[in-house]
């Protein structure tokens, strides 16, 4: 167990090193939510995440003869990012083993601060078991990504930041992958503000603790955006911590992490990973639970890759239906594709993207058929754009 001490000592023992990250209440988010909701600021770390409070905390108390011997990690992104700057920064010869389906933005982003990266393992517990395996072959000191005192202590320090600068705050949620944040944020929420609701978040596919305060299951684990936290079993350490200061934890759907990255980008304007994103996705998910509630989501990791933000935003703009992709049968003569491109800037569409087929998909070659996607200002503005071009052709929704 760690104590309010042992986090002000680590808050002590970084300061210089992280950055005190803002802490902002999010206007577009409280009226999209119904809450009002208060941001903490890490994706503004150096490396995007709070992973480096733990890391920069465990680095500065190995001895001489540790930083001599060298670090390995493993870590799916943020704690590697972490670990290799302050090893640098302190001198230390670093590796870090990553799972292979890592993204590439993170692979690239700690190979950048001077670590020996090793790519190895389809997931985090076979990457983890190559690393133990590296660790006693070259004789280096382990630094575990959640399930350590130091580690945990470091990324508590982001919480005693947040209850200096946010004021009264009636809920504290934190997402779980190996449990080192919600722990240490816990413990110091329990010492500050006892009245305060601390909640975890994990999202479906890893949600080991869906039966909280109930034992702990084994999830189906697989691919999920929030990478961050795809941890099939949290630490032993985080989760006594949990289990004494934590109240409930709640599971989302990959959907509303989706969602999340959305409204984060769109209302917060704060680009965020699915991890990241966990804690918007729950008072999506249980509105109910948080209305009109002063609640504090820390904004975790900002390492989403670009290709991933990309198709995440395309992808929450069709379900919301301010993208629309409609199939059309259409005569194949000329002048018809301009016909239909005016009728659709007519109505204020704006068209993204044509596809044009003659040889295979229509009965008849004397026609053609059109996939338009287009881009609408809310739903019913997709529908009457839709309706503009039904008066003509034979359209269907895609």
């Amino acid at each position: 167990m760690i104590t309010l001490d042992d986090v002000r000592a680590a808050a002590a023992r970084i300061e210089g090193r992280v950055l005190r990250t803002p802490t902002v209440p999010s206007h577009a988010l409280s009226k999209a939510t119904g809450a009002e909701i208060v941001l903490k600021l890490e994706n503004l770390q150096a490396v995007g995440s709070f992973k480096e409070r733990g890391a920069a905390n465990k680095l500065a108390l190995l001895t001489a003869e540790e930083r001599a011997r060298g670090v390995i990690t493993v870590s799916a992104g943020n704690h590697a990012q972490g670990v290799a700057r302050h090893a640098a920064l302190l001198g230390i010869d670093a590796v870090i083993v990553m799972p292979r389906f890592t993204p590439a933005a993170k692979v690239t982003r700690t190979a950048a601060w001077g670590a020996r990266v090793v790519l190895e393992g389809t997931n985090f517990a076979e990457a983890t078991a190559h690393a133990d395996a590296l660790c006693r072959r070259e004789g280096r000191v382990f630094v575990p990504p959640y399930d350590d005192a130091a580690v945990m202590a470091g990324q508590g320090t982001f919480a005693l930041e947040l209850l200096e600068d946010a004021g009264a705050l009636d809920m504290l949620v934190a997402p779980i992958g190996g449990g080192g944040l919600l722990a240490g944020a816990a413990v110091v929420a329990r010492a500050l503000r006892p009245e305060m609701d601390v909640i975890g978040v994990q999202v479906e596919s890893y949600s080991s603790l869906s039966a909280f305060p109930g034992d702990e299951i084994m999830p189906p684990g697989g691919a999920t955006i929030a990478e961050g936290i795809a941890v099939l079993q949290i630490g032993r350490k985080p989760l006594s911590v949990i289990r004494e200061h934590v109240g409930r934890v709640l599971v989302v759907p990959e959907r509303a992490v989706e969602d999340a990255i959305t409204l984060m980008a769109e209302g917060a304007k704060q680009v965020s990973e699915g991890a990241g994103a966990s804690a918007l996705a729950a008072i999506l998910t249980y509105p109910e639970l948080f209305r009109g509630r002063r609640v504090a989501l820390p904004v975790t990791g900002g390492n989403i890759d670009s290709r991933i933000l990309a198709n995440t935003l395309l992808r929450s703009l069709l379900r919301d239906g301010r993208l629309l992709c409609l199939k059309m049968e259409i005569p194949d003569r000329p002048g018809i594709l301009a016909d239909i491109s005016r009728t659709i800037g007519d109505a204020g569409g704006n068209i993204l993207e044509v596809s044009h087929q003659r040889l295979f998909t229509v009965p008849s070659v004397q026609a053609a058929e059109l996939e338009v996607m287009i881009e609408a200002r809310d739903p019913a503005h997709a529908q009457e754009i839709m309706g503009e071009l039904a008066k003509t052709y034979i359209v269907r929704r895609v």
